[in-house]
């Protein structure tokens, strides 16, 4: 959203930019995407309140003391936030690295594997992910907050959460039933060791050639009580350890089909069942990545075999390893998608493919790594200073220019001077 702002002040647009969205907020958008642009920047809280934003800028009796109370609101939020930052210590990128987590690999024999490479799992059976669906998001997306199951009784909001998962069990059982959803992933499993911040993935059991790299973020914030700065390479076996690690990755879909299923929806004017096939498609590739990581853990990596978790217990994410996805606080660069996708064959082996921004079509899908050692856990890289960006930088072999495009969400204010 930054880099849009700043090509439309770079060609001279003057056009409002309204900002919104589920990841989007107030805040973000004074503090990152407003600076970056000289026309109206508002961020609109949902579709609903455009329409009143849209009329007052469109209204030239309105538009100059619209357009300035917002910029006022923002700058305040500057202000703000600005005093907070001064008060925020930031380590340097060495400092953060001496403090990095520090695991003992002595005398650690990582599980190995089922198998190493890549394996796809195609038409799997829709009937298995159902019961892992996570139905809070679900009601967030359709602006019902609540946990499930006890939004379902909410006095105020429990009745129009009742008739919309009515209507979602209803669908979802025609979905299910019908065939015409599929979904299709990739599994693959490598042997790896951390080299410095780098997670490298060898093409051979030998280890002396590498197949790719996956490049890691390091938090630089400081911290109490001697907490480490974490970095998702502290979970793989440094290579210097002559450990024998590995990693692994997986893309899922469940949104082949879907596309067809949202158009006959349309045709028929159906809206309402279209927008609630697109949610339940999501849900469900969710689930799907929940169920294979499951699998991963108790047969197909198999390093907690006797794991007996309820549903409640995986949402709760009470089991050993993470599964990160690029763009998430652990990792956030979207761009390593490319690497990761690339390894898995992923667009080749279960159709998902990616834009030219990481976006994965279809949008029903879901990527990420698999971290096996029982003290990786997930974590927010947060704000990183310009030492690291130029190291990162140069790990990755791009301009810093194109660093600060990719990481300009985690950048702080000193990386960007």
């Amino acid at each position: 959203m930054v880099h849009v702002a700043s090509e439309m002040e770079r060609q001279g647009f003057t056009i409002p930019l309204l900002i919104g969205g589920a990841t989007t907020s107030r805040a973000h958008t004074a503090l990152r995407i407003a600076p970056a642009y000289s026309g109206p920047v508002v961020h609109v809280q949902d579709a609903s309140r455009a329409v009143g934003v849209t009329r007052a800028l469109l209204d030239p009796a309105q538009r100059e003391g619209f357009v300035a109370g917002v910029r006022a609101e923002y700058e305040e939020i500057r202000r703000e936030r600005g005093e907070r930052r001064g008060a925020d210590v930031r380590l340097s990128l060495a400092d953060a690295r001496a403090n990095r987590l520090r695991v003992d690999w002595t005398g650690v024999v990582p599980p190995r594997p089922s198998f190493l490479g890549v394996r796809t799992f195609r038409a799997y059976p829709l009937t298995e992910l159902v019961e892992r669906i996570d139905w809070g998001p679900f009601f967030a997306a359709w602006e019902l907050r609540g946990s499930y199951p006890s939004i379902l009784d909410d006095p105020s909001v429990g009745a129009a959460a009742r008739d919309l998962h009515r209507d979602a069990l209803a669908l979802l059982d025609q979905l299910v039933a019908g065939g015409r959803l599929r979904a299709d992933a990739v599994v693959g499993f490598w042997p790896a060791n951390a080299v410095g911040d780098d997670i490298v993935a060898w093409r051979d059991p030998g280890r002396t050639e590498a197949l790719a790299t996956f490049r890691t973020l390091r938090q630089q914030m400081a911290k109490r009580d001697a907490r480490p700065n974490l970095a998702l390479a502290d979970f793989v076996a440094p290579r210097e350890t002559g450990v024998e690690d590995f990693v692994g990755a997986f893309a899922v879909t469940t949104g082949h089909g879907l596309e067809e299923i949202v158009a006959d929806f349309e045709a028929a004017h159906d809206d309402y069942a279209a927008i609630l096939a697109k949610a339940l498609a999501d849900r469900l590739a969710e689930a799907f990545a929940e169920r294979l990581h499951e699998r991963v853990r108790r047969e197909l990596w198999g390093y907690a075999p006797g794991e007996a978790l309820s549903n409640a217990d995986l949402l709760a994410e009470r089991y050993q390893g993470i599964r990160p996805a690029p763009g998430y606080p652990a990792c956030p660069d979207h761009s390593e998608k490319e690497t990761l996708f690339a390894l898995l064959e992923a667009e080749e082996r279960a159709g998902i493919r990616l834009t030219e921004s990481w976006a994965m079509l279809p949008g029903a899908s879901v990527s990420g790594y698999y971290f096996w050692h029982p003290q990786s856990a997930y974590f927010g890289v947060g704000r990183i200073g310009r030492d690291q960006l130029e190291d990162y930088a140069r790990r990755a072999g791009i301009p810093v220019a194109e660093a600060v495009r990719i990481l300009r969400p985690n950048l702080a204010d000193d990386a960007l001077a």
